[in-house]
């Protein structure tokens, strides 16, 4: 039973279904998408030579990564994982372990490597991504196509700032998405227009921690409303001029994980509400609900740019599903810090008995919480009434990244990742059977390039030697495609 307060809006479960009502629950529908999720900058790259035989122009990443002591172990994006070469493998092993659906992103500079509408497209890059969506459908794999996941083409950022100059950059992503349609429409139905804005917008352009990697209180409300313009322009050119002769669909996917009320008082209520709220709601209540959130409104006051009546009209009914990005858990304190875009909240794993929520994994922020994994999913469709798919997950093992190739080889036992996977798997279908939320995919991760941590963690499913690019699937991999597999019905 899930019981929603009218007065703040925030959800939490009362005692678990019947063992009796939850064996009887239908399965997952026949449609449900599942497989692998990447990202163009975090697999592609098979070295400086072959990146620049490509065609493929620099991104804001590549000179990021050329910057001494911003990515942890000095790797880069242009030698990752080589699945320019080896999609062809890549795909097979994908198929091989069950998926029916890969998620993969279009490298902008890749397909256009100067960014600007009147600059020239790079045929080969054109070509790898019509052998690639190709490859997937002539083995069954159902291409579900990111445009922008984090590598804006550098020379828009040289020219005008990239994100930062709202007219201009709205102007050439639209004509880069529409090039895309164009190109790759007739066969690619499932498109999301960005990829967690509120990564580019706050680790870009607040606390620097990402590509182009500026520091500043007021640039990532600046960005975020360009992110989200740029979001409805091309998505209401696709829903205008090629969903009904191409058949897909057309969405955003946001991060955002669940924040937990440290206990039950109102002023912590409130500030996981809050929380929330600059996490999720920043893009989610405007696309799907016409505004801001009140608490930014409130903090922010006039750092928070406003949008034209044109504009939100734009907006209205521009995604046509959720798309979630989630990993973990936190608990959330009123106790009010200097962290604004966690709406000054204290964000912890504590609760008053003193436990801590969750199973820690090689990374301070990230917690095993299959339960918060449920409450959010239901949080997320109660409040936007959408269809979910839920386009990433995953884990990083303590201690995996120190293996050699060779031990990893041996122990492709990754336990706690089948313990992770086995938890939100679980927490999925019970918010699809039992709370009725509209659930239609999920995806998890190779090894790849962790942005700024580098290489150095491993949240995949597959091992990769980043030597010698040769991948080994983990008993993780095996689970999580059987779980799909027994749970999706034939009929």
């Amino acid at each position: 039973m899930t019981i929603v307060s009218p007065s703040h809006g925030y959800l939490a479960f009362r005692g678990e279904p019947t063992a009796d009502l939850f064996r009887q629950a239908p399965t997952l529908p026949t449609d449900f998408l599942f497989g692998f999720a990447t990202a163009a900058a975090q697999i592609e790259g098979g070295g400086p030579e072959a990146e620049k035989a490509s065609g493929r122009g620099d991104s804001i990443w590549d000179e990021f990564c050329d910057r001494p002591g911003n990515i942890r172990d000095g790797s880069n994006v242009k030698r990752t994982c080589n699945h320019l070469e080896k999609y062809k493998e890549d795909i097979a092993l994908m198929k091989s372990l069950g998926a029916n659906s890969y998620r993969f992103s279009i490298s902008w500079p890749r397909v256009i490597p100067l960014g600007g509408k009147g600059d020239p497209v790079n045929q080969k890059g054109i070509r790898f991504y019509n052998d690639l969506i190709d490859e997937c459908l002539k083995v069954g794999l159902v291409p579900f196509v990111t445009l922008y996941h984090w590598d804006l083409p550098l020379e828009l950022f040289k020219r005008y700032g990239g994100w930062l100059d709202k007219e201009k950059i709205v102007e050439d992503y639209t004509h880069y998405a529409k090039t895309c349609f164009d190109l790759f429409g007739d066969r690619v139905k499932h498109w999301l227009t960005f990829n967690e804005p509120w990564c580019t917008a706050v680790l870009g352009h607040g606390i620097g921690q990402f590509a182009p990697g500026h520091v500043s209180n007021t640039e990532p409300w600046i960005v975020g409303q360009s992110l989200m313009i740029a979001h409805a322009s091309a998505a209401k050119l696709y829903m205008r001029e090629y969903k009904a002769k191409q058949g897909g669909m057309i969405g955003i996917t946001l991060n955002g994980d669940w924040t937990d009320p440290y206990d039950e008082s109102p002023e912590n209520v409130e500030a996981a509400q809050r929380k929330m709220d600059f996490a999720v709601g920043w893009f989610a209540d405007v696309i799907y609900l016409g505004r801001y959130p009140q608490s930014m409104i409130d903090i922010l006051g006039d750092r928070l740019p406003q949008f034209s009546q044109e504009e939100l009209d734009l907006l209205k009914d521009s995604s046509e599903f959720y798309g979630c990005n989630t990993y973990t858990t936190n608990t959330i304190k009123a106790t009010r810090t200097k962290d604004e875009y966690a709406g000054y909240t204290t964000m912890a794993f504590d609760k008053p008995d003193g436990t801590e929520i969750g199973v820690k994994s090689q990374l301070g922020w990230l917690r095993d919480v299959p339960w918060g994994f449920r409450r959010l999913l239901n949080y997320l469709y109660q409040r936007y009434k959408k269809p979910i798919y839920m386009t990433e997950n995953g884990w990083a093992i303590k201690g995996e990244s120190a293996l050699s190739p060779a031990e990893a080889s041996i122990q492709a036992d990754d336990e706690g990742r089948v313990q992770y996977y086995n938890g939100y798997t679980q927490a999925l279908k019970e918010a699809i059977q039992i709370d009725g939320v509209d659930v239609r995919s999920y995806f998890g991760f190779m090894d790849n390039f962790e942005w700024a941590s580098g290489l150095v963690p491993r949240f995949g499913s597959v091992y990769v030697d980043y030597e010698t690019f040769e991948r080994t699937p983990k008993d993780s991999a095996t689970s999580l495609m059987k779980f799909f597999k027994d749970n999706i019905s034939t009929k």
